[in-house]
């Protein structure tokens, strides 16, 4: 099944696109990433004054995304569907604005969560003004496919439009099944990540009474410490990211110049809680190991592993167990960005990918955030301080779902 043995097509990144809580771009942010910038702080002012959260910060995508859009498609869309038709127009022109066959083009954008606060307010609006305060256009904006059918219909996309979603793995579930998909023959191109809402008052509520969310308060930048002995929990970050995708061979035929190899993905669940992940961590191995054979390489070949570390104590062991059993005594180089970028739920594997895929172009592992005291338990080797040049040809990307999911994306220096 590996495509570099197998005998099916290789798939390159040929553009990537995203806005982060550190930049409105994917270079910047990146740059950002590897000076040991956060881009948390203070949300306090854009949260609702008539209660008071017990949560206060994270980190804000501070563009607006309506600049670029005519004003039907500032009345017709949501948020998310904004995002998403503002950063695949940026994909597209980042890769030259491609002439594709549309028959062959395929679109996989997902989310976690989707607005909170818009359905909170819609049915406040509905009891107060009644049927007609409610928009016949509600459903195209808030169904679970909504980005990636905007983006389907702009680009007329009709190799298929779907909408992978399983938590926060959601992002990194979209691009594998891209890689499948372009794999298996049905598509030569696609447009595939992720977008996720602004953080609102609900998930905060939610996820601080489910003891998952740091609270300090006074320091946002410090608040998320992945790794650490001494971390309290995640940090939430806004954010999307997307990348196109696409047959080596069709690339090729087009002159583009590829990023990167996607070589191999997978996919398992815990089959063990909803919220928790399976402590032993089998399951999230085997996604990765499951990766890396269709990849056709060994694990001793992987020098670097984006990590989803989130800062919370389950789920950052789990995790560090997890890398254990793959890697035994290798010792990739690991970076968690969630320190600096917060955890941007269902677009967090999407943004990491991104960044995976910038390090193996440019030979350099961004830094830990906030470690001071390397847990113990975690036998891993983490880049704090600065970062980390070195000949990175083989990375991990790894995400986690709640439900279970866990999903691994592997990619190549070209």
């Amino acid at each position: 099944m590996a495509t570099s043995k197998g005998g099916r097509p290789a798939v390159v990144v040929t553009a990537v696109a995203s806005t982060t809580a550190l930049a409105t771009d994917a270079e910047s942010t990146w740059s950002q990433l590897q000076a040991g910038k956060s881009g948390i702080g203070s949300i306090a002012e854009f949260l609702p004054g008539d209660v008071e959260l017990p949560v206060r910060i994270g980190g804000r995508v501070t563009e607006d995304f309506d600049a670029e859009l005519s004003r039907v498609e500032v009345r017709r869309l949501s948020y998310m569907q904004k995002m998403a038709l503002v950063l695949s127009r940026r994909l597209w022109a980042a890769a030259g604005d491609p002439e594709v066959e549309t028959r062959r083009l395929l679109v996989s954008i997902s989310h976690a969560f989707g607005s909170t606060r818009d359905l909170w307010t819609g049915y406040e609006e509905f009891k107060s003004r009644g049927l007609r305060a409610i928009s016949p256009l509600a459903v195209q904006m808030h169904m679970p496919n909504a980005p990636a059918a905007a983006v389907g219909l702009d680009r007329q996309a009709k190799a298929g439009v779907i909408a992978p979603t399983v938590g926060d793995a959601s992002g990194a579930s979209a691009i594998a099944e891209a890689w499948r998909l372009i794999t298996l023959g049905e598509a030569d191109v696609a447009i595939c990540g992720a977008v996720e809402s602004k953080i609102e008052p609900l998930p905060i509520v939610v996820f601080n009474n489910m003891g998952m969310l740091a609270t300090d308060n006074d320091d946002p930048e410090g608040a998320c410490r992945p790794f650490d002995q001494n971390r309290t929990g995640m940090v939430f970050g806004e954010g999307g990211a997307l990348l196109l995708v696409e047959s080596e061979e069709h690339a090729a035929a087009r002159g583009a110049t590829p990023l990167a190899r996607l070589m191999g993905v997978g996919t398992t669940s815990d089959a063990y809680d909803l919220l928790q992940p399976d402590p032993s961590g089998e399951q999230e191995a085997a996604a990765i190991s499951h990766a890396v054979t269709l990849a056709g390489l060994a694990p001793t070949d992987i020098d670097h592993v984006n990590a989803n570390a989130a800062g919370t104590k389950v789920g950052d062991l789990t995790e560090a167990r997890a890398l254990r059993q793959v890697f035994g005594h290798h010792q990739p180089a690991v970076t968690a960005p969630k320190a600096a970028l917060g955890h941007a739920m269902g677009a967090a594997g999407a943004i990491e990918a991104v960044l995976t895929v910038q390090t193996v172009r440019d030979g350099v592992v961004a830094p830990t955030r906030n470690l001071q005291t390397l847990d113990p338990e975690i036998d891993l080797d983490v880049v704090t301080g600065e970062a980390r040049p070195g000949d990175y040809r083989y990375a991990v990307s790894n995400t986690l779902g709640f439900g279970g999911n866990n999903v691994a994306l592997v990619f190549g220096k070209y």
